[in-house]
C-alpha cells in the first residue's frame, strides 16, 4: 500500500516560499526526487539531510507517482 504523502509533506508559504517540503524541515520534495533520480540510496540521502526520516522519502514518491498519474499534466514532447 502506498504512504499518503500529505502526512509527511507540507506546502507553508513561510517556509521555502512555499515550496513542497518534508513536513518539520526545510528540505525540498524536489531535492530528494533529483536525488533519487541522481541514485542516490536513501541512506546517502538522509545522510545529506539528517532532518529528513525514510516515510519523507516514501511520501516524496508517492507525490511523483501521483503527479505521474494526473491526466493534467503536459504531454511529453515526441522525439
Amino acid at each position: 500500500m502506498m504512504i499518503d504523502w500529505r502526512q509527511y509533506l507540507r506546502s507553508d508559504p513561510n517556509v521555502c516560499h512555499g515550496q513542497l517540503c518534508a513536513k518539520g524541515t526545510r528540505v525540498l520534495v524536489t531535492n530528494i526526487l533529483d536525488s533519487l533520480a541522481e541514485g542516490s540510496a536513501r541512506a546517502q540521502i538522509i545522510s545529506s539531510y539528517p532532518s529528513l526520516q525514510p516515510e519523507h522519502i516514501d511520501a516524496a514518491m508517492a507525490y511523483a507517482a501521483e503527479l505521474a498519474r494526473e491526466e493534467s499534466l503536459l504531454p511529453l514532447a515526441e522525439l
